[in-house]
């Protein structure tokens, strides 16, 4: 079986071997020194206090938020918090659906 190279309109002197990529090492001709950059520190976020603020004060005012809050900073379930979720939220509590990483 032979294979046989057609010249494209985007590269006229294409070969066989020009459509694999070559291994960026020094014993490549066409080889490019990567620069090593450290990393000195990463930024998480530049959102200011107030933001996380504001979020926090929207969840208070959202009863089924406020009760899942509750519910989720406690070890063990509180069967009476959950029952005072609407029930789309109590289903979704009871799958396991919303949980503290």
């Amino acid at each position: 079986m032979t294979i046989s190279h057609k010249t494209s309109n985007i590269q006229k002197d294409a070969d066989g071997l020009s459509r694999w990529a070559l291994a960026n090492t020094p014993e490549v001709p066409a080889w490019i020194p990567q620069q090593a950059h450290n990393i000195e520190g990463i930024c998480v976020t530049d959102i200011g206090i107030e933001f996380f603020n504001q979020v926090k004060e929207s969840y208070k005012m959202n009863k089924n938020c406020n009760i899942l809050c509750q519910l989720l900073m406690k070890d063990c379930k509180d069967q009476s918090l959950s029952s005072k979720l609407d029930e789309i939220w109590k289903k979704e509590y009871d799958e396991g659906r919303f949980h503290l990483p």
